[in-house]
């Protein structure tokens, strides 16, 4: 469609910003063939804003970051390009991350990196470790090198901090994509992250699981311990015995089973060997090693029921029956789905236990590529096991674990098992979940230092991610800590435990020369779906992700401190809540505030309505925050916020700021969100470009013989000769421009009748209408001319007559419209009139030219 729009400058005191503008051809034409009215349009320039601090906020904090003013601007036009084929599998995951958020092809290529791409080199990162990267962002672009593919995923996931936090939505967000100029030399301080999943006591299906594990990933977590069986459910099927999935996965932890055997809570399940696989090679995909850990002797009432209970004996004929296994103290067994411990225990003098050992132990190792088998060992009483039968258990199911070539692991209790002193015994590793150092728990961790052992750290008051926040949090239990993640962060691991003396013996301190790692265990004896389990994990999760990463506290490292990071947790928050994670909004952390908003093309009657910014406000309520929108022509007004509020277990969602507004005229408006709360006050910037022309229904161009009638929708002339009368029904709206009627116009009612560089040959007589335009300069729409007497009368939204021609009276009476009706810069060959308008008409500071008198209210114009 040909446009025939003016570039105009602003004139006037209309109360708009002195904004030159032209609305070029192609974007109105673009415009034109909307059928949006007031829609936002794909973003080229928007304003995203933050209060979090300018350095870059990363969690694990980095060994070395040096920032620069060489920023960079990630544009549509991006690639991500590897120089070598190993890395695409790298390259595709940022790619998935980027895409979704940014709207950009950013295609994954194989070659050289030109100038606006991000780079992922195999290479020498100058770092000692295989994990190790570096990162160097400058204006022409982004390089991560490492030695290979898990160094670049690390750089990869520090990457994505670098961004705004609007890069982990999963839909198109109006940001400007642009991460400081910086360069980052980085590697961890253990080789062992992790995190342990219990899916024992109560169920979780795989797409949790794989949920988890990217929301691990994301702060260089490497190992996923999952906990596939406890008293409550066995989840793992074991090929030869369906028994123990058919019986011992029955149900889930938390759950009142009734004597007719129904449940009135969340059932239990299992994965097959095929589910293990996929979680194992998802993990793996995100450099993730999965530990397996069937609990053993104790915690075991699921297996035992499934061999040793009524339902066992009514299995299958009995045929599976036997109730030598059970050395727990119910006899024979009965389900206990509550959260006691200590009740349950293979026999160890049982065939069958060693049986089922063996299998489940060679089963799951073939696998599990990972190196570690985990054993579990813990909380198994005297009562039902003594000492030596206890040692003697775990020394027997180590030697099958190294004969699967797996390193045996289990909880600090299997310290006292004679690792070490007998020649078959392999060198296992000991988790530490104590809550006293100098307790029973941390002379077990002494005791296997002392034979050679290695040790995870997982103090249970300083790591367990199912202990309450605080003492009214609705999820988790109490009796390790109540701990927020200030107790998470403000441990040293190497220091922990201390050398000491116990019965004359003094046993070693446990230090960084046998820590391999630490560790964060979700138990889920509270816990029951993915949003409780992203509760209870986050924010602390980041705070054991640190102590595994970054250096050790210390002069050399001064940003290793708790004030430093909870600014970078905090900063995390806008993160979680644009990719719709849930989290603990702690008042511990000093949440900050993300606006963004988008930029907006306004077509029709100039008026935006509905949303405009969006706002990531952790653990703010909406009575909490006000808004403000100053829409660039002078006025302002509140804006409305809305969204979803916290719960006692969910955190807030991301909130909306929307307002309601009317231009005066079309142009180029530069507007802003202001959103406060208390002392906290974070302002967007966005563009509203009105152009005040319709959508069109139906376009005419060239000639069209005799009269037109336009009874619905919008009828567009473009460059169109029209021989015979027009009109405009109610409702209906007629758009000319560049054209020519030969013939007079007559509108009643109409909805539009917008007349641009268009000759009507006859009178124009509109009547009762929402906005006449005989051109409108601030709008783009070139003068009109009227072969004869123009009558505006009842118009109830705009009226424009701007610098035309009009050969005949001119009469503008009884409009009501919201803004004063503009008559000027006319040539009128006749009278003037203006009566019973309000506002009264005005002529912008250019009066009209008249060849008859000038009346009423435009007599002076």
């Amino acid at each position: 469609m040909k446009i025939s729009f003016l570039a105009h400058k602003q004139r006037g005191n209309r109360g708009r910003r002195p904004v030159a503008h032209a609305v070029a051809a192609l974007a109105v034409c673009a415009l034109l063939s909307s059928s949006l009215t007031g829609a936002v349009a794909a973003a080229a320039h928007a304003d995203t804003v933050s209060t979090t601090p300018a350095s870059p906020q990363i969690v694990p904090l980095p060994v070395s970051t040096t920032t620069t003013a060489d920023g960079f601007t990630l544009g549509p036009d991006a690639r991500i390009v590897v120089d070598d084929a190993s890395s695409v599998g790298v390259a595709d995951q940022l790619a998935a991350v980027l895409r979704p958020s940014t709207g950009y092809a950013l295609p994954v290529s194989q070659g050289s990196a030109a100038s606006g791409d991000i780079s992922l080199v195999v290479g020498d990162p100058g770092v000692p470790a295989a994990e190790g990267y570096e990162l160097d962002v400058t204006h022409s672009g982004i390089t991560i090198t490492a030695a290979g593919g898990h160094g670049l995923f690390n750089g990869v996931q520090t990457l994505r901090q670098l961004f705004p936090v609007w890069i982990e939505s999963r839909t198109p967000q109006p940001a400007t994509w642009a991460v400081p100029g910086v360069h980052i030399s980085d590697y961890p301080r253990y080789g062992y992250r992790g995190a342990m999943l219990d899916i024992g006591r109560h169920y979780e299906p795989v797409s949790v699981v794989k949920t988890y594990i990217d929301e691990i990933a994301a702060y260089k977590v490497n190992t996923l311990h999952l906990h596939l069986s406890d008293d409550q459910g066995f989840r793992i099927a074991i090929n030869g015995r369906p028994e123990l999935t058919d019986i011992g996965s029955q149900y889930s932890g938390g759950t009142s089973r009734a004597s007719d055997g129904t449940t009135n809570a969340d059932p239990g399940g299992f994965w097959t060997q095929a589910d293990y696989v996929d979680v194992v090679n998802y993990a793996a995909s995100r450099f993730i090693t999965v530990v397996p850990e069937i609990d053993s002797p104790g915690h075991n009432n699921a297996i035992i029921m499934s061999y040793a209970s009524a339902e066992a004996q009514a299995y299958k004929g009995g045929s599976i029956y036997d109730p030598s296994i059970n050395c727990s103290n119910k006899k024979p067994p009965v389900w206990n789905l509550s959260n006691a411990v200590n009740y349950s225990a293979l026999c160890p003098d049982s065939p069958l236990t060693w049986q089922i050992t063996q299998d489940i132990v060679e089963q799951l190792s073939a696998l599990t590529p990972g190196p570690y088998y985990h054993m579990g060992g813990d909380e198994v009483s005297t009562a039902l096991l003594s000492t030596t039968q206890y040692q003697d258990f775990i020394t027997r199911e180590s030697k099958i674990v190294k004969a699967q070539g797996k390193i045996a692991m289990g909880w600090n209790e299997i310290g006292e098992a004679p690792f070490g002193t007998d020649p078959e015994m392999p060198q296992g590793v000991v988790q530490y979940w104590g809550t006293s150092p100098n307790g029973s728990g941390g002379d077990s961790a002494r005791t296997a230092v002392r034979k050679g052992m290695k040790i995870v750290m997982s103090p249970a008051n300083k790591t367990y991610l199912d202990m309450k926040y605080t003492s009214s949090t609705p999820l988790g239990t109490t009796w390790a800590c109540t701990c927020d993640n200030d107790v998470f962060y403000n441990w040293e691991p190497s220091t922990l435990i201390p050398a000491r003396t116990v019965s004359g013996t003094t046993l070693p301190a446990v230090t960084d020369a046998d820590i391999i790692g630490v560790e964060a265990p979700l138990w889920t004896e509270t816990v029951k779906n993915l949003a409780q389990i992203e509760f209870m994990a986050f924010p602390r999760l980041t705070a054991i992700a640190e102590i595994g990463w970054s250096p050790k506290a210390g002069p050399d490292h001064p940003d290793r401190t708790l004030a430093s990071f909870k600014v970078r947790d905090a900063a995390q928050g806008g993160r979680w809540q644009a990719r719709n994670q849930n989290f603990y909004a702690s008042a511990n952390v000093p949440w900050g505030l993300d606006l963004v908003a988008g930029d907006t093309t306004l077509n029709d009657r100039n008026t935006i309505s509905g949303p405009l910014a969006t706002l990531a406000a952790p653990g703010k309520t909406l009575g909490a925050l006000s808004a403000t929108i100053e829409w660039g022509d002078g006025t302002s007004s509140a804006g409305t916020l809305s969204g979803r509020e916290a719960t006692n277990q969910t955190v807030n969602g991301l909130y909306t700021i929307s307002g309601d507004h009317t231009y005066g005229g079309a142009g180029l408006y530069e507007a802003k969100v202001t959103v406060t709360s208390g002392a906290t006050t974070v302002v967007a910037g966005f563009t509203v470009r009105a152009t005040g022309v319709p959508s069109c229904t139906t376009t005419v161009t060239g000639r069209h013989s005799g009269p037109l009638t336009v009874s619905s929708g919008v009828t567009c002339l473009d460059g169109a000769t029209v021989t015979g009368p027009v009109t405009v029904r109610k409702g209906a709206g007629l758009y000319a421009s560049g054209s020519r009627l030969d013939g007079p116009l007559t509108a009643a009612g109409a909805v539009d009748v917008l007349l641009c560089d268009t000759t009507v040959s006859g009178p124009a007589t509109l009547t009762g209408g929402v906005r006449a335009w005989l051109g409108n300069g601030n709008g783009g729409c070139a003068t009109a001319t009227v072969k004869g007497p123009v009558t505006v009368t009842g118009t109830t939204g705009q009226v424009v007559i701007d610098g035309s021609t009009v050969s005949g009276p001119l009469v503008v009476q009884n409009n009501t419209v919201p803004a004063a009706p503009i008559v000027a810069g006319n040539n009128v060959g006749g009278p003037l009139s203006c009566t019973g308008n309000t506002p009264a008409p005005s002529d912008d500071g250019r009066p009209n030219t008249a060849s008859g008198p000038k009346a009423g209210q435009c007599a002076a114009l």
